[in-house]
C-alpha cells in the first residue's frame, strides 16, 4: 500500500515500527495492553512529522504479538509487507498511476468497515490504522463515527491526527487521546543520522535548527538548496517588525516564485504552524482576548487567501505579500498597550 505522503529515499512508518521518543504515550498503551484493558480507539495527535504513524505501527506490532500466536519478528515482517490479515490501513487511495485522491472517501471507510466485519484471518486482535483521520471528508468522518460507536469485538483503531481541533467532537470523545510532542534536538539528530549515516555535520545542524523537533521536516529541509528562502522566513517570523518592508517583499517574491515547489510547500507548513501557535498561546493566557481575536482573524484570512490562490491560480507572490503584511500588523497590534477594559 502506497503512502501518499512518503518522502523519496526514506523508509515508511510501517517499515520503521520503532518511533523515537514518545515514551510516556508508548508506556501508557503498553500498560493497558498488559492489563487487558486496551481502548477500542486510540487517537495519536500532534504536529505533522513527529513520528505518530511510526508509533502507530509499533503499537500495532506490540498488540498483535501480545494477543496472537506469532512471535514479534514474524508479526513485524507481515506488517511491513501489508500481509498480516488482522491489520487494515486506511490512507488516501491512489486516483490513478500518478496521483492520489485529496481525501479519504466514504466508500473507503465502508470498505474498511466491511473488512472488519469479516471473520478474522488469524488469532489475536484486529488493528485498523487511519493515517490520517484529518483526510476524511465529512461523509467519511460520519461513516467512521458509526463504526466507532459500534466497534467490532477485539478491534483496536489507531487514529492519527495532525489537526485534532478539526475533528468531530463525537469522534474524539470515543477515543483514548494521546498528545505527542516534537522531539528534543538530541533525539531528532539520532533519527536523521540513522537514516543518513553519512550526513555532513553542518547539514545536520541546519536541519535540526529548521525542523522544530519534527523528523519529517528535518528530511524535507535537507532537500532544500542552501540558499532556500525558507530559513529567511523562519528568521522573519521571529520578529516581523524588525525587517524592512522591502526585504519582506523580496521574501514573498522568492517563496512565491514557484508555487508548487518544495520551498513554497515547506513555507506553507511553517506559516500554518506559526499561526496555530499564535492562537494557542493567546488562548492559554488570561487577558489576551485582543490577541486571540486578531490571531483568529489572521488564521482565517491567511487560509482563505492561500485556498483562493490554489483554486483560481492567483499570483502566489502577491498572496504572500498580503499575508506577510497582515502578520506584521498583528505583531504591531499585540505589541501596543492593551486597551482599557
Amino acid at each position: 500500500m502506497t503512502d501518499p505522503s512518503a518522502l523519496e529515499g526514506l523508509p515508511l512508518p510501517e517499515h520503521r515500527q520503532a518511533a523515537r521518543g514518545h515514551d510516556a504515550a508508548r508506556a501508557a498503551i503498553l500498560a493497558q495492553l498488559a492489563e487487558h484493558r486496551l481502548p477500542g480507539a486510540i487517537l495519536l495527535h500532534g504536529p505533522q512529522g513527529i513520528g505518530k504513524a511510526t508509533l502507530a505501527f509499533e503499537l500495532a506490532a506490540a498488540i498483535l504479538t501480545a494477543t496472537g500466536d506469532e512471535d514479534a519478528t514474524r508479526v513485524r515482517e507481515q506488517i511491513a509487507a501489508f500481509s498480516h490479515p488482522n491489520v487494515s490501513v486506511l490512507r488516501r487511495r491512489p486516483k490513478d498511476s500518478k496521483s492520489f485522491y485529496s481525501v479519504i472517501r466514504v466508500e473507503d471507510v465502508r470498505e474498511l468497515r466491511d473488512t472488519l466485519q469479516q471473520t478474522r484471518g488469524r488469532a489475536g486482535h484486529r488493528i485498523a490504522i487511519l493515517d490520517a483521520i484529518d483526510d476524511c471528508n465529512p461523509n467519511a468522518a460520519n461513516g467512521l463515527l458509526k463504526t466507532l460507536e459500534e466497534p467490532p469485538a477485539d478491534t483496536t483503531f489507531l487514529l492519527i491526527s495532525h489537526r485534532p481541533g478539526s475533528l468531530l467532537p463525537t469522534i474524539k470523545s470515543r477515543c483514548h487521546n494521546l498528545a505527542l510532542r516534537p522531539l528534543p534536538d538530541d533525539l531528532l539528530a539520532q533519527v536523521v543520522s540513522e537514516s543518513l549515516p553519512d550526513i555532513d555535520a553542518a547539514a545536520l545542524d541546519r536541519a535540526i535548527q529548521l525542523a522544530g523537533g519534527r523528523p519529517r521536516r528535518a528530511f524535507e529541509t535537507l532537500a532544500l538548496a542552501e540558499d532556500s528562502p525558507v530559513g529567511a522566513l523562519i528568521l522573519w517570523l521571529r520578529d516581523p517588525e524588525a525587517t524592512p518592508i522591502a526585504a519582506q517583499l523580496l521574501l514573498a517574491d522568492a517563496l512565491g516564485s514557484n508555487p508548487q515547489g518544495p520551498d513554497m510547500s515547506f513555507a506553507r507548513e511553517i506559516l500554518n504552524d506559526w499561526l496555530a501557535g499564535e492562537m494557542r498561546e493567546a488562548a492559554m493566557q488570561p487577558g489576551q482576548r485582543r490577541r486571540l481575536a486578531s490571531a483568529t482573524e489572521l488564521w482565517e484570512k491567511a487560509n482563505a487567501l492561500l485556498a483562493e490562490a490554489d483554486n483560481v491560480n492567483l499570483d502566489m507572490k502577491q498572496t504572500l505579500a498580503v499575508i506577510f503584511d497582515s502578520i506584521r500588523k498583528h505583531c504591531a497590534l499585540i505589541a501596543s498597550p492593551a486597551e482599557p477594559v
